[in-house]
């Protein structure tokens, strides 16, 4: 352990992976079924050992078996013991490793989640596969949520943050750009979708703490966490952004160390082209970033793929450490993966690694690694190590019983919902319906009191009117009383007068 991480022999003599060297990440390539699983099992028991932990994704179930030692009745191990004898293992015995269990589904291990706005707008975009100008929609709605104070913690707030940008937009598009109904749908549709691959399990509360992802067994062990990733394979691109936003979680959180004396972290990432997939250009940027920074955390990433051309000439670069199992060269792409991989190592004049790399047995590699002032050592051809723990899955029992008695326990099984975005905007919708019904109301009453005024001044109007009409025609009879009385008088005295007059005449 002194020398590092044994990794196995070549010609007899022993070759190690040097501990100080191992942030300069790593690759382990091969094509199916020459053994990278096993060696991937065989490095990862080696950092273990030393008190290193790790993280592996476990894409086809196989590495759960490290909670377990290996068994001589077991129909791999027959082998392994004959190979350790071959290159000389003489240490080498059956041992379990503690182990965490973790899953996106919450099935086979302890529930992985994440906040949306942890995970941010170009990841989700990325898993969403948005354009460019839905992305920039996706990137005015976080920008309007931190400005607010909206938590965007699970896909129900990021549905509910779209639909008030949306009903925002002429006011949003004025400050922000452009912001129209046609994107907001489209990002509405891939939530959906999303949703439909379980996306909405990864998403809210409680998110994971990278410390638990970081720390050592009782007798010093590096815990290794297994991520069950059979079933998240299903859906590659929520893999992949799952292991990315991981990386970059790390990246942000751990600090500066420099060069350590061993890494604080190994990250194996399986099944790596995935990654790399149809990635846009600011996604390949962000990938480059996170691997040419992390090791200053003191963080390794080692990749794992079939064909070695799967990772771009940027980020293989950086991987100082290879392990290269066995090509095929059936077809014009294996033939330029099996030209790409010879040139890639540090020449050893005995081995010509272009013929090597197609005639390479199972559990052997083509290994070069770095001396200690950082520069490759001349590749070797290698029998690796044999691992000593299980080779094979576990037990669905076994895995019960291991996730109950682990370090993280019960701690993120139970899923919480704080009061977030949707909740403060279903809050903001409800006063806001409570107040336009308030305001209806008393406009309501308000035209009834107006409407109630105006019949009282249109009946008074019409008392006095008729007030009025009624004064006139008393006036009309009594004046025609009067003209009358006046008329029945006049002629009174006329009659009188000429009855006074007959008399006179008379007499």
């Amino acid at each position: 352990m002194e020398e590092g991480i044994f990794l196995g022999t070549a010609n007899g003599q022993p070759q190690h992976m040097r501990l100080d060297k191992a942030n300069r990440h790593g690759l382990i390539a091969g094509a199916t079924g020459t053994g990278k699983t096993i060696s991937l099992q065989g490095i990862a028991e080696g950092f273990s050992q030393v008190g290193v932990p790790c993280f592996v994704s476990d894409v086809k179930g196989d590495l759960s078996g490290l909670a377990m030692p290996g068994s001589v009745t077991h129909k791999l191990h027959t082998p392994f013991t004959e190979r350790a004898k071959e290159i000389g293992y003489d240490d080498y015995a059956y041992e379990a490793f503690p182990v965490q269990f973790w899953d996106l589904f919450g099935k086979q291990g302890h529930p992985v989640r994440t906040t949306v706005s942890e995970m941010g707008p170009l990841l989700l975009s990325r898993l969403m596969e948005l354009t460019d100008t839905q992305e920039g929609v996706l990137t005015i709605t976080f920008h309007v949520a931190d400005k607010e104070g909206l938590l965007l913690l699970d896909l129900d707030d990021l549905q509910s943050m779209l639909t008030h940008v949306g009903e925002r937009r002429k006011e949003l598009t004025l400050e922000y750009g452009n912001v129209s109904t046609a994107s907001i749908g489209a990002i509405q549709r891939s939530l959906l979708q999303l949703r439909s691959q379980g996306g909405d399990m990864f998403f809210g509360e409680p998110a994971l703490k990278l410390e638990d992802f970081i720390g050592t067994s009782e007798d010093g062990k590096g815990i290794i966490n297994i991520l069950a990733a059979d079933q998240l394979m299903q859906s590659p691109r929520l893999y992949a952004t799952f292991l990315l936003w991981l990386l970059s979680e790390l990246f942000e959180t751990l600090p500066e160390v420099g060069d350590p004396d061993k890494p604080k972290l190994v990250f194996f990432f399986d099944e790596a082209h995935l990654l790399f997939d149809d990635a846009p250009k600011a996604l390949m940027d962000k990938v480059e970033q996170v691997v040419r920074l992390i090791r200053s955390k003191g963080v390794s990433v080692f990749f794992i793929t079939q064909n070695p051309i799967d990772i771009p000439d940027t980020v293989a670069g950086q991987l100082g450490n290879r392990v290269q199992h066995a090509l095929r060269a059936f077809t014009p792409r294996d033939q330029r993966a099996v030209k790409a991989a010879a040139e890639t190592f540090r020449v050893n004049p005995p081995v010509d690694v272009g013929t090597a790399i197609t005639e390479l047995r199972v559990g052997e590699a083509l290994v070069s690694t770095l001396d200690r002032k950082g520069a490759p050592i001349p590749v070797e051809r290698v029998l690796m190590k044999p691992p000593r723990a299980r080779a094979g899955p576990l037990t669905a029992e076994e895995r019960k019983v291991m996730m109950a008695s682990d370090e993280v326990g019960s701690k993120y099984d139970q899923l919480l919902d704080r009061v977030s975005a949707e909740e403060v905007l279903a809050e903001r919708a409800s006063q806001a319906a409570a107040n336009a019904a308030a305001a209806k109301k008393a406009e309501e009453e308000a035209e009834a009191a107006e409407k109630a005024r105006k019949e009282k001044e249109r009946a008074s109007r019409s008392s006095r009117s008729s007030s009025r009409r009624m004064s006139t025609t008393e006036k009309a009879i009594n004046s025609a009383t009067r003209s009358m009385a006046s008329s029945i008088g006049r002629q009174i005295g006329n009659a009188l007068l000429r009855g006074i007059l007959g008399s006179m005449k008379r007499g």
